[in-house]
């Protein structure tokens, strides 16, 4: 995977990093970050991700699949808010209604609810 090598001493250089500032960064060994960049050794899963994340670029980019450094499946997706009417009126049946705590209660058991499905 030559192409990796290509985009990780790409990515260094935009930023005027040296082999062995970007290794001390990482906790790696400089002639480890050589090899990689050099296309000798494969890089590890954990460190490509840091690499993406230090850099702000996608997996995608670094493997090659796109010269978008967003990649090619990239796309901001709100979480989808799953409901359960059952639930709801489960919830309303156990709260007493002249409390003035009850909404706040409600909205949280539902909030837990949620987190748990999820």
């Amino acid at each position: 995977m030559k192409i990796v090598g290509k985009r990780l001493k790409s990515l260094r250089e935009s930023v005027g990093l040296s082999q062995a500032r970007l290794a001390k960064t990482f906790g790696a060994g400089q002639s480890s970050i050589v090899r990689y960049e050099s296309g000798e050794a494969g890089v590890p899963a954990e460190l490509l991700v840091k690499y993406a994340d230090y850099f702000d670029v996608s997996l995608d980019y670094i493997f090659g699949r796109t010269d978008d450094p967003h990649g090619i499946r990239f796309e901001a997706k709100p979480k989808v808010e799953k409901s359960y009417p059952e639930m709801d009126k489960f919830i309303e049946m156990c709260f007493d209604p002249g409390s003035p705590m009850n909404e706040r209660l409600k909205e949280t058991l539902k909030r837990m609810m949620r987190e748990d499905a999820q």
